[in-house]
This record gives C-alpha cells, sequence and structure tokens, in this order.
C-alpha cells in the first residue's frame, strides 16, 4: 500500500506538468487520448485526481460507458514520467468547482464555477507509475554510449516505481 511519501513524490511530478493525456475507450475499443490540466491542489487521501471537461463532451460520453483511463503526464524538462491508470467519474460537488476553479477554466468556461456545462472529472487512481532522472543528459548519454560499446543496458537511469492504490 502506498505511504503518504509515495503520494509526496507522486505528486511533486505531476504538479508541475501542464497537461496530463487522459486516454479513454470508445465503444468500437479504440483508445482516445485529450489533453487536459489537472485542477488538483494535490493527491487528496482517496488518491483521485480532478480535471474540468464538458458535461456534454466526447470524454463525458465515453466514460460513462467505461470509466477506465490513463493520464500520462510527461515534463521532458524534469525529466520526468507518470502514468496512472484509474477509473473516471463525473462529480457533482458545486464547493470542490468553486475551490478548484481558476483564470485559466474560464477560457474554456467562461460562464464560471457555476457554468450549466462544466463537468468535474474525478480520476480515482488504481495503479500509478512514474521514472524520475535525476541524472544530467550528459550523464545520460556517457550510460547510453558505454552501453552501446559494452553491449550491456545502462545501470538505473531513473528512479522507477509502481504504485498499487486498490
Amino acid at each position: 500500500m502506498p505511504t503518504n511519501d509515495h503520494y509526496d513524490k507522486l505528486w511533486d511530478l505531476i504538479k508541475d506538468t501542464r497537461f496530463g493525456m487522459l486516454t479513454h475507450r470508445h465503444g468500437d475499443g479504440q483508445l482516445h487520448s485529450h489533453p487536459l490540466t489537472t485542477q488538483s491542489k494535490n493527491i487528496d487521501e482517496a488518491a483521485t485526481l480532478f480535471f474540468f471537461i464538458p458535461k456534454d463532451g466526447e470524454i463525458a460520453q465515453h466514460i460513462a460507458a467505461d470509466p477506465v483511463v490513463n493520464v500520462a503526464y510527461a515534463n521532458t524538462d524534469a525529466d520526468s514520467y507518470v502514468s496512472v491508470a484509474g477509473r473516471a467519474s463525473m462529480v457533482d460537488d458545486m464547493a470542490m468547482k468553486e475551490a478548484l476553479f481558476n483564470t485559466m477554466a474560464k477560457a474554456w468556461f467562461p460562464k464560471g464555477a457555476s457554468d450549466p456545462n462544466l463537468g468535474l472529472l474525478a480520476v480515482q487512481i488504481v495503479e500509478a507509475e512514474y521514472w524520475d532522472v535525476k541524472d544530467s543528459k550528459m550523464v545520460q548519454l556517457l550510460k547510453m554510449a558505454t552501453s552501446a560499446v559494452t553491449g550491456n543496458p545502462p545501470k538505473q537511469m531513473a528512479d522507477h516505481e509502481k504504485l498499487r492504490v486498490s
């Protein structure tokens, strides 16, 4: 079971990544991804991430039929990568919408937190995996060059962990 330290590490890797790619399945089995901005202020005790989406949009329609989703984050500046597998649901909580609503969200939902089409998508984390590279680009290149010459895979290029939440 993940500890608060695990959640803190996961949040540290997510919080500065502007967009996550939410992937959901269509009725024909095909996977589709959409860039979304994480609205959460942290990963709460329920291990849930929040996003604003249109209630009448494609994502809301498809997660109603199949709630299994993935959110992938890639912060190439920080050389960190996160994959979150979870279950999505729509949350009807005006107080939470108001608490999470911000200026950037107003661009998509000009009527504010009370916009009738503003949907709050909750992704309950089931499992998460991350890769966090600490080495500089030069050290990474040196490890890869050494590996190419020796034929041995590079020694640990990143901190890597899988977290099973539920």
